[in-house]
């Protein structure tokens, strides 16, 4: 059995992981993705809402994002919205829709993109460290047998090498779309 402390460790690494893995999605590696857009905040409605809230995200093909809103009035907000996000992208008000073609990526900004890739697993491994460290202090506090504290240690150790290791998989996985061309 799976003693809580573990359990909890565990489900806290997996969030780390996770998040980190929907940062990824976020950034774009020459192919169109709904994850690119579906973030950005637009004024709608006298407040401001996500783009997937307030419209229908789809890509017909590798080099082009098609937004369309479900109110037409919402069709400026929105290609200010994805101005405003400063995502590099130039959307284009076509009738009932928003088109928004993917520029050609260069050298200099497929590194760049590499680099946000590394300081954004640098930041799950250090949320996958935290987990551990609060949950070895948990364990610390309390007072389980020795042989159990040791075991307990071990267990949460591997927990947070497989995270870490996974973390790194995936990034190893975006670098290297990223710098195919």
């Amino acid at each position: 059995m799976s003693h809580p402390i573990l359990t909890d460790a565990q489900a806290k690494m997996k969030k780390a992981v996770d998040h980190t893995l929907h940062e990824f999605s976020s950034i774009h590696t020459g192919k169109a993705t709904p994850a690119m857009v579906e973030t950005v905040m637009v004024e709608a409605y006298g407040s401001h809402v996500r783009l997937k809230e307030c419209a229908a995200i789809s890509t017909p093909d590798a080099r082009m994002i098609q937004i369309q809103p479900w109110d037409t009035g919402l069709l400026k907000a929105v290609a200010k919205g994805i101005q405003e996000a400063n995502l590099g992208f130039n959307p284009i008000i076509d009738g009932k829709l928003i088109r928004v073609p993917l520029p050609e990526m260069s050298r200099e900004r497929r590194q760049e993109f590499v680099k946000n890739a590394h300081r954004l697993a640098e930041e799950g491994r250090v949320h996958v460290r935290n987990a551990r460290r609060d949950s070895l202090e948990t364990a610390k506090k309390a007072k389980l047998p020795e042989d159990e504290s040791k075991r307990l240690e071990k267990d949460i150790q591997a927990a947070t090498d497989s995270s870490i290791k996974s973390i790194n998989d995936h990034l190893a996985h975006k670098e290297k779309d990223l710098l195919t061309v």
